[in-house]
C-alpha cells in the first residue's frame, strides 16, 4: 500500500462516505434555523415599527406665558389638554391628536388670550406664546 493510503492513515473508506453523509445531513439543517431567525426578527422588527409609529402620531404646544398661569389646547375634534406654565414661564402640552387647534390662557380660570387655528402635524410641535407683563414671563423672585 502507499503512504497516502485511507488504511494507514488511520481511516478508512467506509468512514469517508459516513463523513460524507453527516456533511449533507447537517447542510440540510441549516436553512431551518436561518428560517426560524428570520421569521423571530421579522416579527419582533415589525412590532418596534408599529411603536414608531403610534408615536409619530401626535404632536405638542409649547411657548411662553405668565409663570403659573393656565394653558388649554382644545381640537375642532373634541380633544382638550391642558398644562400650567412654570416659574420661567415655559409650558408644553404633549400627545396631542393631530388636528387644528385653538390655545388658550387662562386667568382665574377665565380666558384671557386665545390662538385659533393652530395646526399640528405628524411628529412635529407649534410654537404659541402668549404676552407677559413687561415682557418678563418668569415668576418674581422672593428675596
Amino acid at each position: 500500500m502507499s503512504e497516502l493510503s485511507p488504511m494507514k492513515s488511520g481511516g478508512s473508506m467506509e468512514s469517508s462516505r459516513y463523513i460524507g453523509i453527516n456533511h449533507l445531513r447537517r447542510r440540510a439543517g441549516f436553512p431551518a434555523w436561518s428560517l426560524l431567525i428570520a421569521v423571530t426578527i421579522g416579527v419582533y422588527g415589525a412590532a418596534g415599527s408599529v411603536a414608531v409609529h403610534a408615536q409619530a402620531t401626535v404632536g405638542r404646544v409649547f411657548g411662553w406665558a405668565p409663570a403659573g398661569e393656565t394653558i388649554t389646547a382644545h381640537s375642532t375634534s373634541g380633544a382638550r389638554r391642558h398644562a400650567k406654565a412654570n416659574d420661567k414661564g415655559r409650558y408644553t402640552i404633549g400627545a396631542l391628536p393631530m388636528g387644528v387647534y385653538a390655545v388658550t390662557l387662562e386667568k382665574d380660570g377665565k380666558a384671557v388670550d386665545t390662538r385659533s387655528n393652530i395646526k399640528l402635524t405628524v411628529g412635529g410641535g407649534a410654537e404659541v406664546d402668549f404676552a407677559c407683563p413687561h415682557d418678563q414671563c418668569a415668576a418674581p423672585a422672593n428675596d
